[in-house]
């Protein structure tokens, strides 16, 4: 399985890869895919997205601009939730508020975000920056 990352107007720093590589790595043992993967950083939103979405192509579209970095984070591991739903447990899509799928993908998100906190404490202030101000 291999993670494909593209920045298209996503305004996050070089600096900053390391930050969101090792998050992929992290979210990557705790919800494993099998197929190929791309992650696009957008500058601004495609399609019907709010903040992200995922295609049926494996990709999964992130909004960044004007974003703080737990914030993006926090989206992709929802995405990323969201393809091992969809991939690894066969799960239709379901609705977009208040379904099985949408609900388990808010609160792992909000765990995964957590969990990477407390075990990469000198990233807080990473995960804090807002990348408006930049």
């Amino acid at each position: 399985m291999r993670v494909t990352i593209k920045h298209i107007n996503s305004e996050i720093p070089k600096d900053e890869y390391t930050l969101f590589n090792d998050f992929i790595k992290f979210i990557q043992k705790e919800f494993p895919l099998k197929n190929n993967i791309t992650v696009l950083f957008l500058g601004e939103r495609k399609g019907d997205m709010t903040t992200g979405s995922r295609t049926n192509n494996n990709e999964l579209k992130i909004l960044s601009k004007g974003r703080i970095n737990r914030d993006i984070l926090r989206t992709l591991a929802h995405e990323w939730i969201h393809e091992h739903q969809r991939t690894i447990l066969k799960r239709d899509q379901g609705p977009n508020i208040g379904g099985r799928n949408e609900n388990e993908a808010n609160s792992g998100a909000g765990i995964l975000i957590k969990k990477f906190e407390k075990l990469f404490p000198d990233t807080e202030v990473q995960l804090y920056q807002w990348l408006i101000f930049r």
